[in-house]
Formats: structure tokens, C-alpha cells, sequence
């Protein structure tokens, strides 16, 4: 049966020697056995519990995480798996927006021009999260447009919104306007 030094097993998964010490320390990777000298043997067990170990901490699971995981040697639970999905997808999310905004950076740099403080992007991604979905961006829109045609034309345009897709939404909220209320006398 073949047998591997911690070094050559390290080396395999280009770790470090005492990545692997520390493995055994918390428990997720034991050798197989010592040598009388107290040298560390690892078997094919080991090498293959090692490559598991490796790929879930590379989806960005942490070591706390694959713990229960390997311990009963089992599969990451789909629950768990669909948390760490979520988890990317927000990242991802997250490293887009910071894309967007070194772009519009450097197109300021190019340009000398500065970019809206909030943009349109901005705008819709926080009244999302006061609670308005689209039925009530419109009626917002068209509330808007109602009481100050002219200021809701300039913010728009504030937001970096094209004069084109301004005009497409004031029209569209100006499909949307009822008369207001009468006042209670």
C-alpha cells in the first residue's frame, strides 16, 4: 500500500506542511499511523480525504463547515450547499457593482466629467428596499410627475438616465396619473 510523507502529500495539493499539521491539530485530516521516529505516514484514505477537504474549502466553505461534513463522511447537505450559492451570488453581485462603478470612474477620468451621485441603478435598488415593487415605482413615478413635471424630468436626467428613456418614463407615469384626491371639507 502506498504511503505518502506529509511533505509529498502537501505538495500534491500545493499546500503547505503546516497547513496539513494544522489539519490534523483541529481534526480533519489524521495519518495513518506514526513511525517509530514520529513521522507522519498517510495512505490512499488519507490522500483521497485530503482532495475532498480541498475541493468544499475552495467553494468557499469554511473549515467549521466541513467539519460535520467529514466527520460523518457524508455529503455537504443541499441546504448547505444552497446557502453557499446564495452566498457567491451576492459576491458576485457585489464585484459587479464595484465593476460598474471603476467603469463610470474611469469614463470619468477619460472624460472629465463627474458621474451622478446615485444613478439610476442606485435609485431603483433602494426604493426596492423601502418595500416598492413595480406596481408602486409607478404610482410613485406618476405621483412625481403630477406635482412637478419639470423636477421629475431634472432628476431623472440627475440619475444619468438618457433623455430618451427620461421622456419614456414620464410618459409611461403620465398613463399612470389619476387626478388627486380631493381634500376631506
Amino acid at each position: 500500500m502506498k504511503q505518502y510523507a506529509i511533505s509529498e502529500l502537501a505538495r500534491q495539493f500545493s499546500l503547505s506542511r503546516s497547513t496539513l499539521l494544522y489539519y490534523e491539530r483541529i481534526g480533519l485530516l489524521r495519518p495513518a499511523r506514526r513511525s517509530p521516529a514520529g513521522y507522519r505516514a498517510y495512505t490512499e484514505t488519507e490522500r483521497r480525504q485530503l482532495g475532498r477537504i480541498c475541493r468544499l474549502h475552495r467553494t468557499g466553505l469554511t473549515l467549521e463547515d466541513l467539519r460535520p461534513i467529514l466527520a460523518a463522511n457524508r455529503r455537504p447537505g443541499v441546504r448547505l450547499l444552497q446557502q453557499r450559492l446564495q452566498q457567491v451570488g451576492e459576491q458576485i453581485r457585489g464585484l459587479q457593482e464595484k465593476q460598474r462603478l471603476l467603469g463610470g470612474l474611469l469614463k470619468q477620468a477619460a472624460t472629465g466629467t463627474l458621474p451622478p451621485a446615485v444613478d439610476k441603478a442606485m435609485w431603483v435598488e433602494l426604493l426596492r428596499a423601502a418595500g416598492l415593487d413595480d406596481p408602486a415605482l409607478r404610482r410613485w413615478h406618476a405621483a412625481f410627475e403630477r406635482r412637478a413635471p419639470a423636477a421629475h424630468h431634472a432628476f431623472l436626467l440627475s440619475l444619468g438616465i438618457p433623455e430618451a428613456e427620461a421622456g419614456q418614463i414620464r410618459a409611461a407615469a403620465a398613463e399612470h396619473t389619476t387626478p388627486p384626491p380631493s381634500p376631506a371639507r
